[in-house]
């Protein structure tokens, strides 16, 4: 099963009870604060949704229905009961393939591709190139709401090898053993830019900003692209992995690009820089010095 489907490939399969299509659509704003520092605010989009939708599609509010209310980090991924029965509530069972779709096939669609992975829900896609593709395609829009099955079973079965928690990640850190990436802009890397109370990145990590394995379209880079793009930053692919970014999404989007060239060992650091930035007895690197530059003012 191919982690990426087409929007003819979707037209042809639209009709198929074995599918749900998930709408995911939302958003990650940035606040500029001044002195280079961000404010983030997540949102899912239900009122996009509600406006207009792929036939049969259901609704899922990446900043809601998927995540620990419970958690003292933001974002974090729901316990393995709670995420099943929003599963079941859409109809998604274990005999369901997911494709699901955000406003451009992007990180947000790859952080419900992850969580479903992370259940142990194999046959999840992501439609290339999202409402933006499908809409390009003249692809079928309704304000119908969608009937969904009501006898959907989902099975939880968590692979505890797919997320990482900040003392892994310290072990790795100290002691090596894999291979951390970070995912964000070079910018928010090198701590010219930083949201929270400390900017910079996890020691030893390598940046690879997961934005740069799509291109100027909207769709994924080749595999031997995005292969020659982590060579450069210093990867392994044949090595385990530990992806990370500000809040566990946008690395979820690298672990898919890397997924493409070919990686197969690779885990989310799901507090990402959310946890790790703000907690100062963790270790940091900052290198705003790099280019002969300070802070901004």
């Amino acid at each position: 099963m191919s982690n990426l489907v087409s929007v003819a490939w979707l037209k042809e399969n639209l009709s198929d009870d074995s599918i749900v299509v998930v709408d995911i659509r939302g958003s990650v704003t940035s606040e500029d604060l001044g002195g280079g520092r961000q404010k983030a605010t997540y949102a899912g989009h239900p009122e996009a949704y509600a406006a207009d939708h792929i036939p049969g599609s259901v609704f899922i509010d990446w900043t809601k229905d998927i995540v620990d209310a419970d958690a003292a980090v933001k974002a974090q991924i729901a316990p393995p009961d709670e995420f099943a029965q929003v599963m079941e509530s859409r109809g998604i069972g274990d005999d369901t393939h997911v494709v699901i779709v955000d406003d451009t096939g992007g990180h947000l669609a790859t952080r419900l591709w992850w969580a479903l992975r992370y259940m142990g829900h194999e046959a999840v896609s992501i439609l290339e190139g999202g409402y933006t593709a499908w809409l390009a395609a003249d692809g079928a829009m309704t304000m119908n709401a969608t009937d969904v099955r009501t006898d959907a079973v989902f099975t939880p079965k968590v692979q505890e090898d797919l997320r990482a928690e900040w003392n892994d990640v310290l072990e790795v850190v100290n002691h090596g053993g894999a291979q951390i990436v970070d995912a964000r802009d070079a910018d928010t890397f090198h701590g010219l830019v930083q949201r929270g109370s400390r900017g910079g990145h996890i020691p030893g990590a390598v940046n690879l900003p997961a934005k740069a394995m799509v291109n100027d379209e909207g769709n994924w880079r080749s595999a031997e692209e995005i292969r020659q793009m982590a060579i450069e930053a210093g990867l392994d692919l044949t090595q385990p992995i530990v992806a990370y970014c500000n809040g566990g999404v946008t690395a979820t989007q690298a672990m898919f690009g890397l997924e493409i060239a070919g990686a197969t060992t690779m885990t989310n650091y799901d507090g990402s820089w959310n946890e790790w930035g703000e907690r100062e007895d963790l270790p940091a690197e900052e290198n705003h010095d790099l280019f002969g530059i300070g802070r901004p003012a």
